[in-house]
């Protein structure tokens, strides 16, 4: 009988579980590590899904980071009461995993201020994708400003937490 091991299918079953990893801990740490802000508009919630998703995209790339992101936190749209959100999570949270991993892997310099760079860069899309998608589905250009700060601290609580563990764990997980 042969074997069906080769170093291609053992890549590909890698990367499909560090991915579905990935998109998992995105999903939970969305839904179970939240916070909804009390404030105008639709107040924003914060949550620590952008925790492990900033780990993915330095760590396994802006491919995983693309990929933990929008069907990380689609997926808690989809399961909560913000349903309406899911398809516009799926780009800016895509966009902001992508962006974030590219960054880190091609800005050369020191790892701290790469993945700063990138934390600003995924803020900026963050921000500026939300205020538009609340723009659209409430018609007011006034009301989504409410937002704009619970969605600023979501991401630098994230960026606090990701930036010195980042480096560390892609050492680690170059050794494996």
């Amino acid at each position: 009988m042969e074997s069906t091991y080769s170093p291609t299918t053992t890549t590909k079953t890698k990367t499909l579980v560090i991915h579905a990893l990935f998109i998992t801990l995105t999903l939970v740490a969305t839904m179970f590590i939240n916070i909804r802000l009390p404030i105008m508009g639709n107040g924003g919630l914060i949550h620590l899904g952008n925790v492990p998703l900033f780990i993915a995209a330095f760590v396994y790339g802006k491919k995983t980071g693309a990929i933990a992101g929008a069907f990380g936190m689609c997926i808690f749209d989809l399961l909560s009461p913000w349903v309406i959100w899911a398809p516009f999570t799926f780009i800016i949270v895509g966009a902001m995993g992508y962006t974030a991993g590219l960054i880190a892997e091609k800005v050369p310099g020191k790892r701290v201020l790469v993945y700063s760079l990138a934390i600003v860069a995924a803020l900026i899309i963050k921000v500026v994708g939300y205020y538009f998608t609340e723009v659209v589905l409430y018609g007011n250009w006034i009301l989504p400003l409410g937002s704009i700060p619970g969605n600023v601290m979501q991401i630098v609580i994230a960026g606090l937490i990701v930036i010195p563990l980042a480096g560390r764990l892609k050492k680690i997980v170059e050794r494996i």
